[in-house]
């Protein structure tokens, strides 16, 4: 019985894993003399910036073996009593989900952002400082803007390195928007008196922010807009510049020289668009660029159809 439980502690011994040495830190790309005296002190004659070898990947490791250490010791003239192995690596740690939230808050610049954590990176990262940049923001579809979505982020260690993460967050904050304070009829210009702000929440940059009140009279709605409804920009146009049947006061242009006078629009527009009007003398009828309320340009030194 004594003879099969020796054999059984020594086959243990045999197949369990070779010990590792205890790690010593690291932070940045090169291990250097600083580093092995923190493991072993009599290495301290070594200037403190000396380059020994470089890092390992974070999650790596990088070990001087005893051979390495006494080839050190040699060219340093160090004298060692023994020359054990020395294990460098990079600092590990498991996020933090209140520096994820404080980061993301950051980025967003958006103080009173709700930010809840549905899920995020579970494996251990270098110590660093967390980035969640604002353009790696999955926006979400505006059937689902409080759903979770996916940010993907960096710890940023040893400089600029970047190690990458990722989160699934929910995110609102308060937003503005305007709703209509009476029933809004399609083609009839807004006065601000059928406006008015409303708070609420949003997923952030996921609209538009609502121009001022003011800045919206005299747009036309494209559609009916019930009262207590948003009045979304992208609802809106502003009214033509010139309508059909108006007078336009037309200037013609070839090269410095300028001729003005009034013809009836056959058709409508804003500024910058083409109409067709038509010379009330001559009967001719010709294109025009609206160039502003009730004007249009035609320049005579371009060629037909520019």
């Amino acid at each position: 019985m004594k003879l099969r439980a020796l054999l059984l502690l020594g086959c243990a011994a045999w197949l369990a894993p070779a010990q590792q040495p205890a790690c010593q830190s690291i932070e940045g790309d090169r291990i250097l003399g600083k580093d092995l005296a923190a493991a072993l002190p009599a290495f301290g004659a070594i200037p403190a910036e000396t380059v020994l070898g470089n890092s390992p990947m974070p999650g790596s490791r990088r070990v001087f073996r005893s051979p390495e250490i006494q080839a050190l010791a040699r060219r340093y003239s160090i004298a060692l009593a023994e020359a054990p192995e020395v294990c460098f690596e990079w600092a590990m740690e498991l996020l933090d989900r209140a520096r994820i939230v404080e980061a993301m808050r950051a980025s967003l610049q958006a103080p009173d952002a709700t930010i809840e954590i549905a899920e995020a990176s579970t494996y251990p990262t270098p110590r660093g400082r967390i980035e969640f940049p604002r353009e790696r923001l999955v926006t979400p579809p505006a059937a689902g803007q409080y759903a979770p979505v996916l940010w993907r982020g960096d710890v940023i260690y040893g400089g600029e390195h970047r190690y990458a993460i990722w989160a699934r967050v929910g995110i609102s904050a308060s937003c503005r928007r305007l709703v209509a304070a009476e029933n809004l009829k399609p083609g009839r210009p807004l006065e601000t008196r059928q406006l008015r702000e409303a708070p609420f929440t949003c997923f952030p940059g996921s609209a538009k922010t609502a121009p001022p009140i003011d800045q919206m009279a005299g747009l036309l709605p494209l559609r009916a807009i019930p009262a207590g409804a948003e009045v979304r920009p992208e609802l809106l146009v502003r009214p033509n510049d010139v309508n059909r049947g108006d007078l336009v006061q037309i200037e013609v242009r070839s090269g410095a020289a300028r001729l003005a006078f009034t013809a009836q629009a056959l058709s409508g527009g804003r500024e910058g668009d083409t109409i067709s009007v038509r010379n009330p003398d001559s009967k001719k009828t010709f294109q025009a660029r609206i160039s502003g309320k009730g004007k249009a340009v035609v320049d005579a030194s371009l060629p037909r159809g520019s």
